[in-house]
């Protein structure tokens, strides 16, 4: 069976979540509209413009199909966007090189509805580059940042621990990161010895944001949590809904 994140059904569910209209997403008058716009609202409701030196270089770290790295782009010089799935960098390599993408997203069954996908108004996608990677095995050269933004990455990766490690290399002091995760812990994509929250340490609950805490607080102080809804559109009658926690970091 083809992988999700390189099919055609996860392709477009992405395309969709990342760069879909109210009515594409939730063709409804009822529903959950502030789980909209999850991939903009990680930049805009997490960063901190005004504390960025000059320049700010980023890094959006399984970026997907790209939105937030575009959205980054409008408060930063350079912005590299990463992910593991070839299907999702081509495609936002092509909204960045043609400025648009055409899919389809499933209605029903077999039936589909024809879209496109465009560029966000008033970014200059000469900031921006796409490249296939493993979060846990990042190439040695990509440099430091300003703002390294991790989002609904870590309950996807075998062992987040290699991932978050490498971090203070990453981000420079005083820069940010940021880590969004609905912290959907399962063994089909993380075994769980390798799981830094969600489980039972001798009969005491250990909180996903206890495991980052320990992990990041000697290199980083937290900057508070966030609650983040998001909605990704399977068919026009099922939907998943879920909430994002939001921890924003400053690299000391």
């Amino acid at each position: 069976m083809q992988p999700y994140y390189e099919s055609d059904r996860g392709l477009a569910e992405y395309l969709l979540f990342h760069y879909g209209t109210a009515g594409e997403i939730l063709p409804y008058p009822f529903g959950p509209t502030d789980a909209l716009d999850f991939a903009v609202r990680c930049v805009s409701q997490c960063l901190d413009p005004a504390s960025l030196g000059p320049e700010p270089r980023a890094l959006d770290l399984g970026c997907a199909v790209g939105r937030s790295t575009f959205e980054l782009s409008r408060v930063c010089s350079r912005v590299i966007g990463i992910d593991f799935s070839s299907r999702f960098i081509e495609s936002a390599e092509t909204l960045r090189n043609t400025g648009s993408i055409e899919y389809a997203y499933t209605e029903e069954g077999s039936l589909t509805r024809p879209a496109r996908a465009s560029l966000p108004e008033g970014i200059n996608a000469d900031r921006v580059s796409f490249e296939t990677g493993d979060a846990m095995d990042l190439r040695a050269d990509l440099g430091s940042f300003d703002v390294v933004l991790m989002a609904n990455l870590i309950d996807r990766l075998t062992d987040p621990r290699r991932c978050l490690d490498r971090l203070p290399a990453l981000v420079k002091p005083g820069g940010q990161l940021i880590i969004s995760s609905p912290y959907t812990w399962l063994e089909e994509y993380t075994p769980q010895t390798n799981w830094p929250g969600g489980f039972y340490s001798g009969g005491t609950p250990v909180r996903t944001r206890d495991g980052l805490s320990q992990i990041l607080g000697q290199e980083f102080e937290s900057m508070g949590f966030k609650d983040l809804p998001f909605l990704i559109r399977e068919h026009a009658r099922k939907f998943q809904w879920s909430v994002a926690e939001a921890s924003v970091w400053k690299r000391r």
